[in-house]
């Protein structure tokens, strides 16, 4: 990536890490009301949750200090542009949207820095010129491979639901086929898809839900929380809500294409492997148990109690007897009906004492969950040295959120 940009502009970007890294979030935070002022038609393709908590302009503050702290070591973010590639060619994000942003970063630049100097302006729309075609070239290839896909299609397709089901109290499961009875894309265990509801404002909004179950099976299933209001400052989650309280059997849903880089990966049967999950976490790592079957795995789920476990019985049902595979429940704060019926293995939360026993130095490791949870797994993993290429995530939110950018940039 730098061999391509100036050593001025190089030096330029470096010399305002110091400036971002104080002001990243007020840079970020005018950013955004200048671009939804200017251009809200782009309004759907961001979550309001996360704008209005103030997650994504931090998301998107870190984002930019990175970018300009790797500008010499492009390696450093590999990783990032897959995630986010894979996130914008999900949305349907396309060529033309790079110069809206861009526009309205210099901006922001420019009335933070009243003005900035003409050559910090040159510099930044240099190296965001590059960092737009590196992203626009990864999305192409992405888009390419969807529309090439046995079934394959880009941006949204109608879908009908024909069955709905009550997994948890919070979280319901909603089944997917097309309309003509066409096959479907195939997906990696672990993708998700992007559902596109109407906003009620005469727009539309999305949203990115796990794939829950098997990529053998003819259909989609998408199971899904509903996320409600925690406080004035969180307000509830429009689609979670829109899909728990309007959606029936019968539906047509806008659904994009299979997307996501966290997935299972190709492991030999002797590998063991670990699959974590928290609260609807469970959803991309059931979709990878129902994939390894015949390797020695182990699936481990946290809930609070019986009645916020979702999908108990399917996980079950996978492992019921074979020897390869085994399960634990763990429940924080476990009822009265749970102890009795035997619902769970264990109280309490994950720690590095639990995870030793499950954890060896060959141990592929999958994990998704809670902030509060993954942070925990994360610091466990690290203090036994397990290695880094072994240990897989998904966090669903801004990954900031998990405050471990020493270990892994996020752009």
């Amino acid at each position: 990536m730098s061999a391509t940009l100036s050593n001025q502009t190089i030096e330029t970007v470096k010399a305002t890490i110091p400036f971002l890294m104080q002001n990243g979030v007020k840079l970020t935070e005018l950013f955004y009301k200048r671009l939804f002022e200017a251009n809200p038609e782009v309004g759907e393709f961001f979550n309001r949750s996360n704008q209005d908590s103030g997650t994504q302009q931090r998301a998107l503050g870190g984002a930019i200090c990175a970018f300009a702290q790797n500008i010499e070591t492009p390696e450093n973010l590999a990783e990032a542009i897959s995630k986010i590639s894979n996130k914008h060619a999900s949305l349907g994000i396309q060529p033309d949207h790079y110069p809206i942003v861009g526009k309205h970063l210099l901006g922001a630049i420019d009335e933070m820095l009243n003005p900035a100097p003409q050559e910090i302006l040159d510099a930044w729309a240099e190296a965001y010129g590059f960092l737009a075609g590196v992203m626009i070239g990864a999305e192409k290839n992405l888009y390419e491979d969807q529309q090439n896909a046995e079934g394959g299609w880009n941006g949204f397709k109608k879908l009908e639901v024909f069955n709905r089901e009550t997994e948890s109290e919070v979280i319901s499961s909603f089944y997917l086929k097309t309309t003509d009875g066409s096959p479907l894309p195939p997906f990696k265990p672990g993708q998700y898809l992007t559902v596109r509801v109407p906003d009620g404002e005469g727009s539309t909004t999305m949203r990115n839900y796990s794939l829950s179950g098997s990529n053998e099976s003819d259909f989609y299933r998408i199971s899904v929380k509903r996320e409600d209001a925690r406080d004035s400052a969180t307000p509830k989650g429009y689609v979670s809500n829109y899909l728990h309280h309007n959606v029936k059997v019968g539906d047509l849903l806008e659904i994009g294409p299979p997307c996501g880089d966290f997935f299972l990966q190709e492991h030999s049967k002797d590998q063991p492997l670990l699959f974590i999950s928290g609260g609807v976490g469970l959803t991309p790592l059931l979709s990878m148990l129902h994939s390894s079957k015949e390797h020695n795995a182990t699936f481990i789920h946290c809930a609070i109690n019986g009645k916020l476990h979702a999908l108990r019985h399917e996980v079950e049902s996978i492992v019921e007897g074979r020897d390869n595979l085994t399960t634990h429940f763990k429940y924080s704060d476990p009822s009265p009906e749970d102890i009795l019926e035997h619902h769970y293995h264990s109280k309490g939360y994950i720690s590095a004492e639990f995870l030793a026993d499950y954890v060896t130095p060959e141990t592929a490791v999958y994990f998704c969950g809670p902030k509060i949870m993954m942070i925990s797994i994360y610091q466990a993993l690290k203090s036994m040295n397990h290695p880094k290429e072994l240990t897989h995530f998904e966090f669903f939110g801004p990954q900031e959120d998990l405050e471990i950018i020493e270990e892994r940039q996020v752009l």
